[in-house]
């Protein structure tokens, strides 16, 4: 009698292990569901943006909780010696974490930077918007600049965010400039030469963030062209530093295309 029960342990097992791991699987795609479903409810208009990123903290726990079950799928799977619950397993075990990192790294990043959403390279007398002071809703933030208060904690958490110097004339850096903001994907919303001033819309992927871009190209009495850059989110606190990370690779992108000819 004892010999047949050890026998049919590892039966047991790995029924288990094979029940746990469908079980994860079904949670964690469902999940994965979910978080998708915050950022696309938003965008077709079902729920406000909080919602769906408050949302997240629901998916977050849920994924971190189902990988902790599928990991302990995939162990018993392993005593058990059956190689289709290990399998389904890792694949519930890989499906929650994916969905658990993304908004503990948005999380993280939202920790890592000031909580601000309008970033400026001349924080004194920023770059105004024209074209899309028509576009934004209501409910979106004013065009108008977030103030001292944001241009202090900038300083702070982006020193390196300062007007670009470049060494040619206006007109040239006003096609690179309007270059450069096709190449990064930009919604190019108006070019006015006359004026130097370009704006531009970047939206996010998920959520479908719209992010305006106005860029100010003024000539120097040196021969020398300044070009100042202002990015500002329509919705939200905190940026995750998106928009001090667009200016850079505006800045870094128009020098190196100004610099090669």
């Amino acid at each position: 009698m004892s010999a047949q029960r050890a026998a049919a342990r590892p039966g047991r097992l790995s029924n288990a292990a094979w029940s746990l791991g469908v079980l994860c699987l079904v949670l964690a795609i469902a999940d994965a569901i979910a978080g998708l479903f915050a950022g696309i409810g938003y965008r077709l208009d079902l729920w406000d943006y909080r919602d769906g990123i408050g949302a997240l903290i629901y998916v977050f726990w849920l994924a971190a909780g189902t990988s902790v079950a599928a990991a302990l799928a995939v162990l018993l799977g392993t005593f058990g010696a059956w190689r289709g619950a290990i399998v389904t397993g890792l694949i519930a075990l890989l499906i929650a974490a994916t969905t658990a990192w993304v908004p503990w790294s948005l999380r993280q990043a939202a920790r890592r930077v000031p909580p601000i959403h309008d970033i400026s390279t001349d924080t004194v007398d920023p770059p105004q918007f024209v074209v899309v002071a028509g576009l934004r809703r209501r409910s979106d933030h004013p065009v108008t600049y977030d103030g001292p208060e944001a241009a202090a904690q900038q300083r702070k958490g982006y020193p390196d965010i300062v007007p670009i110097v470049l060494d040619a004339p206006p007109g040239k850096v006003f096609d690179a400039a309007k270059s450069v903001l096709a190449g990064m994907d930009l919604r190019l919303l108006d070019a006015d030469p006359g004026h130097g001033r370009l704006e531009a819309t970047d939206t996010s992927l998920l959520f479908g963030f719209e992010d305006d871009v106005v860029v100010r190209i003024t000539a120097r009495p040196d021969g020398s062209t300044r070009v100042d850059v202002r990015s500002k989110s329509r919705v939200g606190r905190n940026d995750l530093g998106i928009n001090a990370g667009r200016i850079r690779t505006f800045a870094a992108t128009l020098r190196k295309k100004i610099s090669s000819g």
